[in-house]
Parts: C-alpha cells; sequence; structure tokens
C-alpha cells in the first residue's frame, strides 16, 4: 500500500476531484476533461490514461444510470439503438489503433494523443453548438417537451456508431459528442429523459471501451484507485453546489479549456501543421486569450440575433433546460 501513496497519487486524486467537481457542477462528460489533465500530468502515455478514465467513469456513470432509471427517466428503447451501434464499436476502437499504428509505443501514444486533441477540439464545438440550439429553441418556442418522440433506428444506430467508436479510441465523447447527436434528432426530449437516457447508454459503451482497451492495453492501478477516489466525491460535491455558481462563466471556460486542451495536445504529439520539432505554449495562450476575450462578444452577437439583450435572462442555466420557455414579452 505504501507504494502507491505518492506525490503521483495525490496528483492524481487532485487532478480527479477537480474534473467531478466540474462533472457534477455542468453534467458534462469527464472523459473530455480528465483525459488530457492525467497526460499533461505525465503520469502514463495516451493508451494508460484513456484505459483508467475509462474503467473509473464505468464505476461513477453506474451509480448516475441507476438512479436516473429508478425514477423512470430514461427513454429506453432510444437508448437500446444507441446501445447496438455503440458497443461493437467501442469494442472496435482500441484494437483499430494498434491496426493502423503498428506496435511501437512510440507510435500509438504520438496517434492517441492526435486523435484526443481532435476529440477535444470536436467536444468544446458541440458544446457551444449546445447551448446555441436551446438557445434557438427558447427564442422560438418549438419543439415543446415530447417524453416519447418517434425513434428514428438508423440514424439513431449510426450516432452509437460514432460515438463508441470515440469514446473507444480516445474515451471521450459518451457526455459530449452523443448527447448534442440526441437534442438535434429529438429536440423534444425533456432534459431530464435527455441525461437519463444518455447515461443509461453510457454504462455499456463506457464498460465495452473499458475492457477492450484493459484487454489491448492493461490496466494500471495505480492511477484508477486515486481517480475514483477523486472523482467520486467531487463529483457529487459539484452537484450540491451547481445551484450557486454561475453557470455561463463555467461553460465559456468549459469550451476555452477544451479548446487549449486539444491544440495543446496536437502540439505535444508532434501533429505535422505545428511542427514535430518543437511546442507552441505561446500560440496555446494566444488561442485561449482570444477565446476569453472574443466568446461573450460572439455569444452576445447570437442573443442579439434571436431578438434578446447581449446579456442577461435568459441564463446559460435556463437555456440547457429542455423545459424552459421564456415568458410571452
Amino acid at each position: 500500500m505504501s507504494d502507491l501513496i505518492t506525490a503521483t497519487f495525490f496528483s492524481i486524486l487532485a487532478a480527479g476531484f477537480i474534473v467531478g467537481v466540474i462533472v457534477g457542477l455542468t453534467g458534462m462528460g469527464g472523459g473530455a476533461l480528465m483525459t488530457p489533465a492525467l497526460i499533461f500530468l505525465g503520469v502514463g502515455d495516451a493508451a494508460t490514461v484513456v484505459t483508467a478514465d475509462l474503467t473509473a467513469a464505468a464505476v461513477y456513470k453506474t451509480g448516475g444510470a441507476v438512479v436516473h432509471s429508478r425514477v423512470g427517466s430514461p427513454n429506453f428503447t432510444l437508448a437500446k439503438w444507441l446501445i447496438i451501434g455503440s458497443v461493437p464499436m467501442a469494442l472496435l476502437g482500441p484494437w483499430l489503433i494498434h491496426q493502423v499504428a503498428g506496435e511501437e509505443p512510440e507510435s500509438i501514444d504520438k496517434l492517441l494523443k492526435e486523435a484526443i486533441g481532435f476529440a477535444l477540439l470536436l467536444a468544446a464545438a458541440t458544446y457551444a453548438l449546445r447551448l446555441y440550439i436551446n438557445l434557438r429553441r427558447v427564442r422560438g418556442g418549438t419543439a415543446n417537451a415530447d417524453p416519447n418522440p418517434h425513434i428514428r433506428p438508423l440514424v439513431t444506430l449510426a450516432v452509437g456508431a460514432l460515438g463508441g467508436l470515440l469514446v473507444g479510441i480516445t474515451s471521450v465523447g459518451s457526455g459530449s459528442v452523443i448527447m448534442i447527436a440526441l437534442l438535434m434528432l429529438y429536440p423534444g426530449l425533456s432534459a431530464v429523459k435527455l441525461v437519463g437516457t444518455d447515461l443509461v447508454q453510457a454504462v455499456p459503451l463506457v464498460l465495452a471501451a473499458a475492457i477492450s482497451n484493459i484487454v489491448i492495453n492493461g490496466l494500471d492501478w495505480e492511477i484508477l484507485i486515486p481517480l475514483v477516489l477523486g472523482s467520486v466525491p467531487g463529483t457529487i460535491i459539484g452537484s450540491r453546489i451547481a445551484p450557486r455558481v454561475p453557470q455561463s462563466v463555467i461553460r465559456r471556460g468549459i469550451v476555452i479549456v477544451l479548446t487549449m486542451s486539444g491544440v495543446a495536445l496536437l502540439d505535444k504529439s508532434g501533429w505535422a501543421p505545428l511542427g514535430a520539432d518543437d511546442t507552441h505554449p505561446m500560440l496555446i495562450a494566444i488561442i485561449g486569450l482570444v477565446l476569453l476575450v472574443s466568446l461573450p462578444i460572439i455569444w452576445g452577437v447570437l442573443r442579439k440575433e434571436q431578438g434578446l439583450p447581449m446579456f442577461g435572462a435568459p441564463t446559460v442555466a435556463e437555456l440547457d433546460d429542455a423545459n424552459f420557455r421564456r415568458p410571452r414579452e
């Protein structure tokens, strides 16, 4: 046991706790934040980090899915088609990486970092798109809540397959990419059913991805144990303090962090357009600064286009509630 209690142990514990708090505050999937955090901590190569993150996610997502299942919120028919598409592709993902990259650890690590980098940029884009879709829904007064929408099996299966492949390779996507796809396909699905359905389908998806990665890459308990010990209480605390924290600041920050992390991982991997020999911390800092200044302005302009004031109500938290309707003027 003493071999486990090291400085790295506490670093992972702290990272797990911080990311857990953010997940609790926003309901966002942890893979998009946890995986790059562990890679930047240098606790292991990308394959080891992805495997540990997926295994930890399988633990805490199961609890959330059980809670939602008991209160009857998930749409199980929708979840079924997502699972049929996602589980086989999640099992395939790690094997596909090894087939493409070969057996050289350096090649696998480089390819994984590139894949995770692009997945993070996709997650940032879909996260921002989700808020914009909700903004249009609230302003237009369309897409009334429909607890039992007509299920479109083929397109839902395709969404599950794409999300499953993404999660199996990178651990990113179960709580971001799939969520935005569900929001676009089934805009009338209430917030509680949307979250519940996503959690139910995420359990077998993440479990399949974790098993496949463990079989191929092995499991590092020195990462997994502090990760679980930190993330579970962090998630609980985050969910309890969420009502008292300004969501607009947090969610804008997440878009910035995901974008900077994605670019940083591409830079770290030696992605050709950024150059294979040098890293570019100033470029990443400039991107963060530009986003910090421009995002509030862009968001205000989008609100103005919808006939709303640039700042104020409806808030980001209200926009993210599928049941919220703006009062008539």
